[in-house]
């Protein structure tokens, strides 16, 4: 019973005169280690908590943004191809404006890698009203010539197969001759030039539109060798083609003025010749 006045005495006298603020302070000083280390674990433990939570946080967004990073990057290489293809497809389409024939883009579905055939397949064939002997150009140049069709594909022989000559003519004087297909991948020859023939390194060789097989008028090669023998009966001159035989992705199909003139065969070394 005392000690339970003794308290109240000592509860009313800190309440009235603030006796017992120092006595409070000193044991809080005190305490405070006691309520540091009683505490340290639960802190320790919010603390690996927030860092896992943050680093598990940090690798799911790692993943995302490297996920779209390599969704981006391919929709960027995408954007890039097309916008090439593009470009391509306007040179084509500038060309056509330029020829003034019916022209019809194809693509090239595959390369002969025979260099002795030197020959592409195109996805269009008689439904497309390809025919045998059909012109093929590119922005540049004259590509080749169709040789057989499907109805759905064709076949092109390039002007620089061996077995292929088209009736050209020097744009700058209009010497005619034949350029003919070589054991060279990118080279076609002339041999039929008389040893006093005005022609020059540089020369722009073009369709003569002799045989009616190639619309006149289409570049064809450049001449960049002229071999000329005094004794022997024709000069030998070499020419590159102007079209780009080996990076084309997309052609023109080129249908001539009048259509009930095409030929049937494909002009070659056996028939050139007589066209000329």
């Amino acid at each position: 019973m005392m000690g339970i006045v003794f308290a109240i005495v000592l509860m009313t006298m800190d309440h009235r005169f603030n006796q017992l603020e120092k006595v409070r302070a000193s044991i809080t000083v005190l305490l405070s280690p006691v309520q540091y280390l009683v505490h340290l674990p639960l802190a320790g433990i919010d603390w690996l908590s927030d860092t896992f939570s943050t680093h598990k946080t940090l690798l799911e967004e790692n993943q995302r943004l490297n996920k779209e990073w390599h969704q981006l990057r391919a929709q960027l290489l995408k954007y890039s191809a097309l916008e090439a293809e593009n470009m391509r497809l306007r040179e084509l389409l500038d060309s056509s404006i330029k020829i003034h024939d019916r022209v019809l883009i194809a693509e090239v579905l595959h390369v002969e890698i025979d260099p002795l055939k030197r020959q592409i397949i195109i996805n269009k064939g008689s439904r497309h009203q390809a025919f045998i002997g059909q012109t093929i150009i590119d922005a540049l140049g004259v590509v080749g010539q169709v040789i057989h069709v499907s109805p759905l594909t064709s076949t092109v022989m390039l002007i620089t197969n061996p077995d292929h000559a088209i009736p050209v003519q020097v744009a700058r004087n209009g010497i005619r001759s034949i350029a003919v297909g070589s054991q060279e991948d990118y080279r076609l020859e002339l041999p039929y030039l008389a040893t006093n023939s005005d022609v020059k390194n540089g020369d722009l060789l073009i369709t003569s539109g002799l045989g009616g097989r190639f619309p006149y008028g289409y570049p064809v090669a450049e001449v960049y060798r002229v071999e000329q023998d005094d004794v022997a009966t024709f000069s030998n001159a070499y020419a590159r083609p102007t079209a780009r035989l080996d990076r084309h992705r997309e052609v023109l199909m080129v249908w001539p003025d009048k259509p009930d003139k095409k030929p049937d065969q494909p002009t070659d070394k056996t028939t050139k010749p007589a066209s000329q």
